[in-house]
């Protein structure tokens, strides 16, 4: 994270929002988006403070308790992020197709003695439990860090409740889009130009 997101894009060749530095919106809002990049990956952002926190998730959220998904973290996006889909261009940082794979909104149920935990203190502290309401997935889930530095990794594991299920895989039975219905295939053929065979 030695470099923030406005540092690490040219606006006038990518679409992604333009920063606005920290949102008046504290909205508690979370946004997944399928990013077909270098690799294909997941990334997890929920808004605290008017910015959104975000993690990279090489293979994606689960609904079983059992699976540890390894989250590395990134820099915080802007609020306006959380409805981006489309194509980022060669040459720029993150180049490759998102589309918004599940969004819905979020409450910070990290507890001690004396009541909840700030989400801002919870994520300076390494530890925190969320309860998300989106459309693939829900329930409790937690995220917890296991290295600090520049290189910062987290695991967001999903807490054995009522929506955790070990028999579902949303992310490979449910590729497409919550916002445009799309896959990344069609988001790459209608806003791109690259080949649109090769993900769903």
């Amino acid at each position: 994270m030695t470099m923030r997101y406005e540092e690490k894009r040219d606006f006038s060749k990518t679409t992604e929002p333009e920063a606005d530095r920290q949102s008046a919106d504290n909205a508690p809002i979370f946004v997944i988006q399928k990013h077909d990049a270098s690799s294909l990956h997941y990334d997890f952002r929920i808004n605290v403070g008017g910015a959104l926190k975000s993690w990279a998730i090489p293979k994606g959220p689960s609904t079983d308790p059992r699976e540890k998904r390894l989250a590395l973290r990134t820099e915080d996006h802007p609020r306006d992020y959380a409805d981006f889909e489309g194509v980022i261009p060669e040459g720029e940082y993150g180049a490759g197709t998102v589309l918004v794979w599940d969004r819905g909104t979020w409450e910070n149920i990290t507890r001690k003695e004396d009541g909840i935990v700030p989400a801002e203190k919870a994520l300076e502290q390494g530890h925190l439990l969320m309860h998300l309401e989106g459309e693939k997935i829900a329930g409790g889930y937690a995220l917890q860090r296991t290295e600090t530095g520049d290189d910062e990794k987290w695991l967001l594991v999903k807490m054995d409740d009522d929506a955790a299920d070990a028999r579902r895989n949303p992310v490979s039975t449910q590729p497409e889009s919550v916002l445009s219905g799309r896959t990344i295939a069609q988001v790459r053929r209608q806003e791109g130009d690259g080949d649109a065979d090769d993900a769903s």
